[in-house]
């Protein structure tokens, strides 16, 4: 398109373009311009990163508020009746477009909300007055799992337009859930109760980095041909050409073939990543230009190490240091590291010289002043997290991904990046207006080197990963009742990219060869039922003798609400009926959720991920138990939850680390002084408390407030009452809260009444501490 063609921001409305800080669209928006914000057709657009696709997002969310305008032209907003859903696979993605559109759309009234991980203070209220959910595919798959009992799903109906950021993320493990949501909401806009609704003929907007099937995205998302978009390596407002890429590329993977075969292979990938560290600073002298480059580290201490060797290196040429080109570069450098915090960049600024690392340990004032020293290009390499990939605008001529592997808290091992993260930091490659080339060089393991040609060479197929888990997630629809019945399980799977798929590339889905058309729809067919069979054998679900209604069983209720295996599921229920502790332990031991463990060494990201998914795990057995009304099991698995949410067993001498700013140390020298108990630390002295930790004046005070984040104290009294009409006789509880807790978080427990030698649960009530009254 040339410049000629090119669409103005003025061709908007006029309330409309203050929304851009530009006055024209690039050629990429200005061909979708007209797609985006005078239709309302659902759209795929396929172009390479940083060519400008969050604008048509923009686009698109503007065509929808238009239609609060009046006849008059005056803008009348209801909230959170026409909601767009933004679905990212990351939550810094997440939180950067939060950050700009609260920006952009804040003062005509707009709401936007954040549904991450991240941000658990919402309720069905906040969803439902939101106009704007930026969410990922995990997080927003969880939270409308329990529609129907807990309204999660009746903000539904006024969902208008769905954004799906990096939607070649269905190549990963990760896509499933965001396969999930999508086919959710395509069942729920066709069923009968929703005709006049917005979601009846909701706006799908999906955009992605280059890749070859981008047709079978658009079957999926219901795209005519009109609104399929495919854009290449041209519209890169810098160029990264094939033939640069594949030298480059090819280059890496020899070296690192050298240097497996030439070097004693690495005991563990942590060994291995540490190790690509000694070939930085030649990769940057052979390629950088010594122009400006971003060094990528899978975690905030590989960034410090990665730079702190660079530095070390570096100090070495003395003054052939081929990073400093000027004393007055070096006068700036030696000015900036006098007003840094950190010791540690203070010294690589320093002596190394242009060389700095940037994570979110760094203090604001420290992050400020190494984005600006990196912008001015007096810090001329930054060793940073792959989080400076997203919100934060800062290019490189040059960037190094050092490995394509991170350690995965939630799994416990190092894992492959998702492919969008990988894209994300190939993007920053490139400084227009001041380079017409940018460089990306890519370290990562040989067995694993084609992965990335494929992906980056635009020509990985995008495939579904739907079909290991599609137990679970079909579970998930049937609890929801949007499956209630055969018919709707296999239209529910009709609905999904594995449909798409199954029929494009059969073989991929261990579906015989030669099966063809009907054939592959039949097998399909079987494969639903298979499953729904296997849930039912299971009584996760109750089928009728036909096998075609379909209703929800608590089983399966739980397995979805808490977001487990099946086989974990089925773990759990058949657990023995005198379960202990040591029983429950076992279950989680052997759940698929934590089965990485025995491939890992033990640290202490492996004991936060067993004790996160564990206690999951634990809650899960715990309503099981209680609903099966078996009273050891359930307050076996209440303990074992409380110890693995606490990480700390229920006997341990040190119950004081629960507190904020109780450490071990503090726990021991507290314990010292015969202080173990909540109790006997709301009457210890402060001063003493002081004393004997070696801290100053006011720690003692400080530790003594942090039992204010305790839940009330509550007194139970139990009494028998006589009915001498009935023969009976009654149990009277009463809770009496004796404290107050200032804390706007609301604490809940579970009452069991039950008989312990009949192992029989005859009461259970789940309460909330805060109501008792004196």
């Amino acid at each position: 398109m040339d410049s000629y063609s090119l669409k103005s921001v003025s061709d908007l409305p006029d309330p409309f373009r203050s929304t851009f800080t530009f006055r024209y669209f690039n050629s990429l928006q200005s061909e979708c311009f007209s797609a985006c914000f005078h239709s309302d057709i659902n759209m795929v657009i396929s172009a390479p990163t940083g060519s400008g696709k969050t604008v048509l997002f923009e686009l698109c969310i503007l065509r929808l508020l238009s239609k609060f305008f009046s006849p008059e032209g005056k803008f009348v907003h209801t909230k959170g009746t026409l909601k767009t859903i933004y679905i990212s696979p990351s939550k810094a993605l997440v939180q950067e477009k939060l950050r700009s559109w609260n920006q952009k759309l804040g003062s005509w009234g707009i709401n936007c909300l954040e549904l991450t991980g991240d941000n658990e203070s919402y309720n069905i209220r906040n969803i439902q007055e939101a106009d704007i959910v930026l969410t990922t595919p995990e997080k927003f798959d969880s939270v409308t799992r329990f529609g129907i009992k807990d309204g999660g799903l009746s903000f539904f109906s006024d969902i208008s337009l769905v954004l799906i950021d990096e939607v070649h993320l269905l190549n990963d493990p990760r896509g499933a859930a965001l396969e999930a949501v999508v086919s959710r909401i395509k069942m729920i806009g066709r069923s009968p109760q929703m005709k006049t609704s917005p979601l009846a003929h909701v706006r799908f907007l999906a955009v992605s980095a280059t890749i070859p099937n981008i047709d079978d995205l658009a079957e999926w998302l219901m795209v005519p041909t009109q609104g399929i978009k495919r854009f290449g390596e041209e519209m890169r407002p810098v160029k990264l050409t094939t033939k640069f890429l594949a030298v480059l590329l090819f280059g890496i993977y020899l070296m690192l073939k050298f240097l497996l075969a030439g070097y004693t292979p690495a005991k563990n990938d942590f060994l291995f990543e540490k190790r690509l560290q000694n070939y930085l600073f030649d990769l940057l002298m052979q390629y950088s230009s010594r122009k400006s480059a971003l060094v990528f580290c899978s975690t905030r201490k590989g960034a410090q190490e990665a730079a702190q060797v660079l530095s070390q290196t570096a100090m070495t040429h003395g003054y052939s240091n081929p990073f400093i080109k000027s004393r007055e570069q070096q006068e700036r450098l030696r000015e900036a590291s006098l007003s840094c915090g950190d010791k540690q960049m203070q010294s690589y600024i320093l002596y190394g010289g242009k060389f700095g690392y940037h994570n979110g340990g760094l203090s604001p004032k420290d992050r400020s002043l190494i984005e600006g020293l990196f912008l001015n290009g007096d810090l001329q390499v930054l060793c940073t997290t792959n989080t400076l990939a997203h919100g934060i605008n800062l290019p490189a001529h040059t960037v190094i991904i050092k490995s394509t592997q991170y350690y995965n808290k939630e799994k416990g091992i190092y894992t492959e990046y998702d492919r969008s993260m990988i894209l994300q930091m190939c993007g920053r490659a490139g400084r227009p207006p001041f380079d017409d080339t940018g460089t990306v060089i890519i370290m990562t393991r040989k067995e694993t080197a084609h992965l990335y040609e494929n992906l980056l060479g635009g020509c990985e197929l995008v495939e579904s990963q739907l079909l290991p888990c599609v137990t679970e997630h079909l579970a998930a629809e049937i609890v929801q009742l949007t499956v209630p019945d055969i018919t709707r399980a296999i239209e529910w799977m009709k609905c999904s990219y594995l449909y798409v798929r199954m029929k494009k590339n059969p073989q991929n889905y261990a579906i015989k060869k030669g099966l063809y058309g009907t054939h592959i729809e039949k097998h399909m067919q079987e494969v639903c039922v298979q499953k729904v069979n296997e849930l039912s054998d299971y009584q996760m679900i109750w089928t009728d003798e036909d096998g075609f209604v379909l209703k929800p069983l608590e089983p399966g209720r739980l397995m979805t609400k808490y977001y487990l295996k099946f086989d974990t599921m089925k773990h759990i229920m058949k657990a023995p009926l005198n379960c202990s502790i040591e029983d429950a332990l076992h279950i989680v031991c052997r759940a698929e959720e934590i089965s990485w463990l025995h491939i890992t060494v033990s640290h202490i990201q492996d004991m936060n991920s067993v004790c996160s998914n564990g206690c999951r795990i634990a809650k899960c057995m715990k309503e099981y138990f209680i609903y099966k009304k078996n009273y050891k099991g359930a307050l076996n698995s209440i303990l074992l939850a409380k110890s693995l949410h606490q990480k700390l067993w229920d006997d341990s001498p040190y119950l004081l680390k629960q507190l904020s700013g109780i450490g071990m140390v503090t726990a021991k020298a507290l314990q010292s002084m015969g202080v173990k108990t909540f109790d006997s630390l709301s009457e210890a002295d402060p001063r003493k408390i002081e004393m004997v930790t070696g801290r100053k004046f006011p720690f003692g005070n400080h530790i003594k407030e942090s039992l204010l984040s305790l839940p009330p104290k509550v007194d139970m009294k139990v009494e028998e009452i006589t009915c001498p009409n009935y023969g009976k006789s009654k149990l009277a509880v009463t809770l009496t809260r004796l404290s107050q807790s200032p804390q706007t978080k609301r604490h809940y427990a579970d009452m069991l009444v039950a008989i312990e030698e009949d192992n029989l649960i005859v009461f259970h009530e789940k309460i909330r501490v805060e109501e008792f009254t004196r």
